[in-house]
This record gives C-alpha cells, structure tokens and sequence, in this order.
C-alpha cells in the first residue's frame, strides 16, 4: 500500500513532478466505487460478514481491526518472502487465485443486486459471474498495459464498496486508521517497502501504473471503502461523502508532493485521515446520526 516513483534513469530535470493528472486514477476509482453503491440502495442485497467478532460485541471495532491488519501484514510478508527466495511462479499463481476469487465474489455482489430488479432472470446470475470473471483475467494477465490498468481500478473501487456495505461503522473507521498507521511502518520498515524498492512488476494486478508512478490496489481499495462507508452510513445525505472523497484526494496530493522528495511514500495516511475528517465533520454540522461507538 505504497506509491512509488517508476524506477528508470532519470536527470535531475526529470525527477517525479505532481501534476493534478495524477489524480485521475484515484478519482475514477471512487467514482465508479460509488457508480457501485448506487446498485445497493434500493434493493437489500446479500450481506456478507468479512468480519469474526460481531460489532456489538464489547471492543469488537479494534478486535476486528487488528484481524484485519494482521491480515494484511501477513500477506505482505509471505509475498515479500516469496519474492526475495525468487518463486515468481509460486507468486504469479497466488495472485491468479486472489484476483479470480475477488472477481467472482464481486461479481455475485453486485450481480445479486442488479437481478434483484429482474427476479425472473436470476438463473443468468453465475454464468455471467463466469464471463466477467474470465474477462477480468484477461485484462489483468492477458492484454496488459492500459485494458490492466483500467481493471485494477475498477476493482479497486467495486472491491472498496464491497468492504464499505459489509463492514459495519466503526469497525470500518478503526480499521481505516489501523491500516493507516501500519502504512507507515510497512513502507519504512516493513515487507511493503522491499516489495515497492524491488519493484512491483512481480505483482502484476495487486498494483497499477501510471505515467512516472506505481500504486497500489490496496491504496485504491481503502479510498473508496471510505468513500462507500460515508455513502452507507449517511445515506439521507451526499454531503459527507463529497466531502470525504474531496479529503481524499487532498490527501492525495499532499502524498503526492512527498513522493516528489522522497520517490516512496505511504498511500493510506494523508487521504485517509483526511477523508475520514471531512465526512465525519460534515456529517456533525449537518445533524447526521452517526452510530453508537
């Protein structure tokens, strides 16, 4: 979860320079995260729990944060291990499982949500889950370059509504600031940061490229969870979440600005906690309830 600066021969005049361009990737991914998020309203479609410890369950928010970023840490090193030992076969194949079971999960998410309207039509349901999914891991493994990029965002931002409608509040907040933190440490001085300094070509589809810059899914996945989380719990109101996606990219520009001075810097903490400052401020003026911690 890191953005880094491409790794190839650069003059002191070609150094990374932000420009607002470099935005577009992470607006495209929450807006069609939320494109998603409208699919949701009108129907209950199928809710997932991704989480073990039930929200009214005494410290559950932090319970389940600290499984979900032992999660994510424990990923990370295993791919970090598998990376430095040389499996790029070992690596390749984990990857083709995750992305194949994200695609097919997501696609009976919201496949599920758009034939709730056609109840009558239901049976269409897994044999379009197939062809997405099959269509998914062309783009990814298949074609490449531009048809990949525009996949990891897409997914990006499904994936990120998913976590938002599944997870309740604040469950969703702590582990928002949880994996903000863990950012910082795993960029510095975790399996992160190796992984982005060797390169992120061996993890082609956890990551995307974009002119003079790589980044991460997971980066793309956490904004638009944030972005979805706004949009569930304050769904009387667009307010909040306008607000978060504008803290969101804000924070993206800040990050964008470090990665000039330091070619790798942390994706989540600037458009994190930024994001979650302005939705959540913007709901208090507003009078939104928010839910009991």
């Amino acid at each position: 979860m890191s953005e880094q600066q491409q790794k190839k021969p650069l003059g002191e005049s070609d150094k990374f320079k932000f420009h607002f361009v470099y935005l577009m990737p992470v607006l495209a991914s929450m807006l069609f995260g939320l494109a998603c998020a409208f699919l949701l309203i009108p129907q209950q479609s199928t809710t997932i729990p991704v989480m073990p410890i039930p929200e009214e369950t005494p410290g559950a928010p932090v319970g389940n944060a600290l499984y979900f970023v032992v999660l994510v840490a424990v990923a990370a090193t295993v791919f970090y291990l598998l990376i430095k030992r040389g499996s790029k076969k070992i690596v390749k194949t984990l990857i083709i499982i995750s992305m194949t079971t994200a695609s097919l999960l997501l696609s009976w998410f919201y496949l599920d949500a758009i034939f709730s309207y056609f109840p009558q039509f239901r049976l269409l349901i897994i044999p379009l889950m197939i062809i997405l999914t099959v269509v998914f891991d062309l783009a990814i493994f298949r074609f490449g370059g531009v048809v990949r990029n525009v996949a990891v965002i897409g997914v990006g931002g499904a994936l990120g509504i998913f976590f938002g409608a599944s997870i309740p509040w604040w469950s969703a907040v702590v582990i928002l600031v949880f994996l903000s933190f863990y950012d910082v440490i795993a960029v510095y001085k975790g399996p992160v940061g190796k992984i982005a300094q060797s390169g992120l070509d061996d993890l082609q589809g956890l990551s995307y490229s974009f002119k003079d810059i790589q980044m991460g899914l997971g980066d793309l996945v956490f904004y638009s969870m944030l972005t979805g989380l706004m949009f569930k719990t304050f769904l009387g109101s667009i307010f909040p979440v306008i607000a978060a996606l504008i803290g969101v990219l804000a924070g993206s520009v800040l990050t964008f600005y470090m990665l000039e001075k330091r070619g790798l810097f942390p994706g989540l903490p600037f458009p994190i906690m930024l994001g979650l400052a302005a939705g959540f401020v913007v709901a208090l003026l507003l009078g939104l309830p928010v839910p009991p911690f």
